[in-house]
This record gives structure tokens, sequence and C-alpha cells, in this order.
């Protein structure tokens, strides 16, 4: 009824979809599920992914769509631009707050066993991602399509911080030996999952990628892609110590005014570019370390970070979210043999983190309950894993790419881990041994809580 391809049909739009994610968002929160699995359905609501297809009717859709729509966005299905350079701005903005909220002092006092819990939490839901994945070459996957099923292991590599930090909070744990390693394994086990879909992603980009250079070429080789991603955390990593400067300076000279929230996106949008145009690493990779080297480097991350989440979570990331559900999800492809191998996924996805990271804690002397407690904490999936599955679906990775039906998978292992999780968590924490009881008068903070924390 409407063709939107003006700015201020745009406009109507992103009222559109602000209104229905927070809806969804906040049904979903009641319900103690993750908010943004709310807003895909909003977008999935809104969008042609079920109404379009099976009803003839969708409030938003594509000009091309074989379906009535009210509003009919200018582009091809998918791909529009304006949608996209919106969603493309949300989930950079969500990986600099993700990189803002790394703390690696906290992470270096956790020592070892973190760092080995995530290395290990990687590695294991990736090779069975990659194992499962061989025998279905009826849906785009097997030995003839390598990229792909490495792609479906790296999607189940993400851990999701929020559910677990909320879970342990509630039950008074977060500060205990095991609830600090978990929460500084998760945050471990992100940066390591983000290192390797810019690994993955760079490699399966052979090909794609037309050589107009010579340099064009170089990155375009195996070599030549590890020797970029190399170049650019070393190039990034420098930059960081002039950027350290710079930061220290506006700090003591304007502290807790706008400029540093602005100077800090510039950094990070300049990394997200160099990152990618220059270098061919992922973009979210970029904006990642550069949330990391500002949460390093300057005093006011918390002030910045305060600043920037506004924006983000108000429109960038609703827009991001939602656009998965209008553009991304597709249920074409999706029949009883991809429902199937979601659902293996799904389960591969979880006990990989149990196996992995409970086998890890065991060995570091944790108790078996401790252990189980260590896996079941990193088996919860949010944001990283859509942002992985968004990545990986691109049309810029060719033939290589994951279809959209794909997007069912990590949605489902989103909702499902959300469930599991903290259920599990409560379970297993239920059966400490309760508090020892004393008169009243007799009862000191130390007897309730060793070490007063």
């Amino acid at each position: 009824m409407f063709y939107v391809n003006t700015p201020l049909g745009y406009v109507m739009i992103v009222a559109i979809v602000l209104l229905f994610t927070k809806l969804f968002g906040l049904l979903f929160r009641r319900i103690k599920l993750p908010e943004v699995l709310g807003y895909i359905i909003a977008g999935i609501v809104i969008g042609p992914a079920i109404f379009g297809q099976f009803c003839g009717f969708s409030l938003i859709g594509f000009e091309d769509g074989a379906y009535n729509t009210l509003f009919t966005l200018e582009g091809s299905a998918g791909n529009n631009e304006v949608v996209s350079v919106l969603s493309k701005i949300g989930v950079i903005l969500i990986m600099f707050s993700a990189g803002l909220e790394t703390n690696i002092e906290d992470i270096k006092h956790t020592g070892l066993a973190s760092v080995l819990m995530a290395t290990v939490g990687v590695i294991v839901p990736m090779g069975l991602g990659i194992l499962i994945s061989l025998p279905f070459g009826d849906i785009g996957l097997g030995v003839e399509n390598i990229y792909r099923c490495v792609f479906i292991g790296t999607i189940l590599t993400a851990t999701s911080v929020a559910i677990t930090v909320s879970v342990l909070k509630e039950l008074g744990k977060i500060n205990t030996k095991l609830g600090t390693t978990i929460v500084s394994a998760a945050v471990i086990d992100d940066v390591i999952g983000i290192v390797v879909l810019s690994i993955v992603t760079s490699i399966a980009r052979q090909g794609t990628v037309v050589a107009e250079n010579g340099f064009e070429a170089f990155k375009s080789t195996i070599y030549g892609t590890i020797i970029m991603i190399i170049a650019f955390f070393i190039v990034a990593i420098v930059a960081g110590i002039g950027i350290n400067k710079l930061f220290k300076w506006l700090e003591d000279r304007w502290p807790h005014t706008h400029r540093l929230p602005v100077f800090s996106l510039v950094v990070c949008f300049i990394y997200s570019w160099v990152a990618e145009e220059i270098f061919g690493v992922a973009d979210i990779t970029g904006a990642f370390l550069a949330g990391i080297v500002l949460a390093t480097v300057h005093r006011q991350t918390e002030y910045v970070d305060s600043k920037i989440n506004v924006t983000v979570y108000t429109i960038f990331a609703p827009m991001f979210f939602a656009n998965i559900g209008i553009s991304n999800i597709n249920f074409e492809g999706v029949g009883g043999t991809m429902i199937l191998f979601a659902l293996l996924a799904v389960l591969m996805g979880l006990i990989g983190k149990i196996i992995g990271c409970g086998g890890v804690a065991k060995a570091f002397g944790y108790s078996w309950k401790e252990s189980a407690i260590g896996g079941v904490g990193m088996m919860a999936r949010g944001e990283v894993a859509l942002i992985v599955t968004q990545t990986v679906t691109s049309p810029t990775l060719g033939a290589n790419a994951l279809g959209g039906e794909f997007m069912i998978m990590t949605v489902l292992l989103i909702l499902i881990s959300s469930i599991l999780t903290p259920i599990l968590l409560k379970v297993l924490y239920s059966r400490d041994l309760p508090l020892k009881t004393a008169p009243a008068e007799q009862i000191t903070m130390d007897e309730v809580d060793p070490g007063n924390k």
C-alpha cells in the first residue's frame, strides 16, 4: 500500500520496528527469556517470514515479494539498503559495547582455569558442530561444503554471559571462586569465538572477491589471510598506545563530557572499517577490539559505555535484531531434515559446553557438582550467536554462505539454552547443605557469609 523509498517513509518503518520490538521484548522479559528473542520474534511477526509466505500479507515486506504488504521497502528481499545500514550500525555498536564491558584485569586474576575453560569450551562445541554437519549434504552441508560445516561449528562456540550472571547474582554465588571463573571464561570464550569467526570467514572469502590488484590477490590466499589477521591485531594494539595518550589527555581536560563518547564512537567505526576493508577481518572483530582497547586505556569506560548504550539499545540494536526476523529468517528451506539437523545441532551445542567446560573445571580440582555448574554456566547463548550467524549468512561469502533457514537453528539454540541454564543452575545449587543455625544473638556475618562478601 505504501512504497517506502523516502527518508520520511523510513521514519515510519523505524517507528513500527521500535514499537513491536519493545512490546515483544517486554513480553519475553516477563516470562524470563532474553529480550533479544522478543526482538527477533517481532521482526518475524511484522515481516514476510511467516505471514507473507503463508498468509499472503505482511506489515513490512520487499518489492519483489510474492505477497501483499502495507509498507513495501525499496530493494530486493532481504537486501534493502537503508535497513541494512541501520542493522550494520547496530551490530557494530553491540560488539563495541561488549568490548567496553570486558575487564582484562578480572580475566588476569582468574588465572589459567578460565582461559582453558573458555578455549576447550570453544573447541569441543565447534568440533561437534562440524562433525554432525558432515552427513547433511542434502541441506547444503557435507564434506563438499566444508566451509559451511565450519560455520555451523563456529555458531555453536558463542556463550552468553548475561543469563548466567543474572542467575549467579540471584543465588548469591557471583563472587565465589567458581562464579568468577565462569564469568571470566564466558568473556574469554566470546573473544576466542570472534577471532575464530574472523579466521574462518576470511579464508572462506577466497575466490569470492575479484582481485583488482596484487594486494587483493595476496589477501585472497590462505597464507595472506593469516598474515593480514595477525597484522591487524598488531596494528590495533600499537594504535591503542596512541589512543591511550589521547584519551588520557581528553579525560584530564574534559572529564564526563560528551566528547569522550563521540570520540570513542569514532575509534569504533574506524577500527571496524580498517578491519574489513584493509585487512579483510570481520568488521565486528574491529568493533569488539576497539571496545577492549578503550576499556583498557582510559578511566571513564563506564561513563562512555552508559552513554553509548542509550543509543545502541534504543534504536540500533532493536533494528538489528528485528532485521534478522524481517530479512534473514527464511522458512522456505525449512523441512523435516532441517528441523532434525537444527535440533541435533542444539543438542551438540549444549553438550559441548557441559563436557568441555565441565571437564576443565574437574581437571582443576573442582568437585563433580561444581564441574557440572561450570559446564551449565557456559551453556547459555545470546547476542553473539546471532551476530555470528548473521555474519556467516552474509552474501559477501558467496557460495560458501549459509542459507537464511539456518537462522532457525540459532534461534532454537538461544531459546532452549536460555530456558535450561537458569533451571539447571538452580537445581545444582539447591543441593548445597543448609547453613547452620544458631540463636539470633549469636549469629555473626562471617557465619552467614564467610569473608563477609
